[in-house]
């Protein structure tokens, strides 16, 4: 009964923060506030995560094929569609869920045990739209171009790999990327991104919104929003491989 009081929860406020914002100015102020804060500034983790990740597919690509009858160039293949397929876009979600989640969490949260949210609320604002709208709608925009750069990163993570090491040659590792191509992995990585986005934002909205007691609750309602955003991430995860791919 618990979980559906907090499902049902959830979707109320939801159903308050898609209001129609009362000032679009001042709403689109808060949304290039929060794609710099929520997105441009996720760069330089996703930029670190993103090589050695498209680095270490590579290597253990590389290292792992012992058949002489499998040809070399399925490592840039395998790098290619892990990152496109995968990595970049469930397992940054991953992390910008612990990053950008708790980030969240942890600031609505500190705003409702200091009682800001309450003065918002007493001078006629919706504070469910004025706080959260700008940063879903943020994280929607700007993390579909995360997961894109995080593909190119990753792919030139692996070509580093194979230069300085020589598991492979070079040659071979970009007639990997160039082979069996297919553009709709490309399509279903974005849709995966983006409905990760809104997870994680409205997730982590939630657990600091109604947040009740003082800093200590804080901290608590910022681990349950990565947790939570983390478990339906994955659970996505699988039910769009099923739905796209199958």
């Amino acid at each position: 009964m618990k979980l559906l009081y907090h499902i049902g929860r959830y979707f109320l406020l939801l159903a308050k923060v898609f209001k129609r914002p009362e000032k679009h100015k001042i709403f689109f102020s808060n949304f290039l506030k929060e794609v710099n804060d929520l997105g441009i500034n996720s760069l330089g983790i996703i930029f670190i995560i993103s090589i050695f990740m498209g680095a270490v597919i590579t290597l253990q690509t590389a290292y792992n094929i012992e058949s002489p009858l499998v040809p070399d160039y399925l490592v840039g293949l395998t790098a290619r569609d892990s990152m496109i397929l995968e990595f970049s876009s469930t397992i940054v979600g991953l992390i910008l869920a612990g990053k950008v989640g708790s980030n969240i969490a942890s600031e609505i949260g500190a705003m409702r045990v200091t009682e800001q949210i309450d003065a918002l609320e007493i001078m006629g604002i919706n504070s469910a739209s004025f706080l959260i709208l700008p940063k879903i709608t943020a994280t929607m925009f700007i993390n579909p171009f995360l997961n894109i750069i995080s593909i190119f990163v990753g792919i030139i993570g692996g070509y580093l790999a194979v230069l300085l090491t020589g598991a492979v040659s070079a040659e071979q590792y970009i007639e990997g990327l160039h082979f069996a191509f297919i553009p709709f992995y490309i399509t279903y990585s974005l849709i995966k991104t983006f409905i990760f986005a809104f997870i994680i934002t409205s997730v982590s909205a939630y657990h600091g919104y109604y947040v009740v007691g003082g800093s200590l609750e804080v901290g608590k309602a910022s681990t349950r929003a990565v947790v939570y955003s983390s478990i339906l991430i994955l659970l996505f995860n699988v039910i769009l491989t099923q739905m796209l791919l199958a």
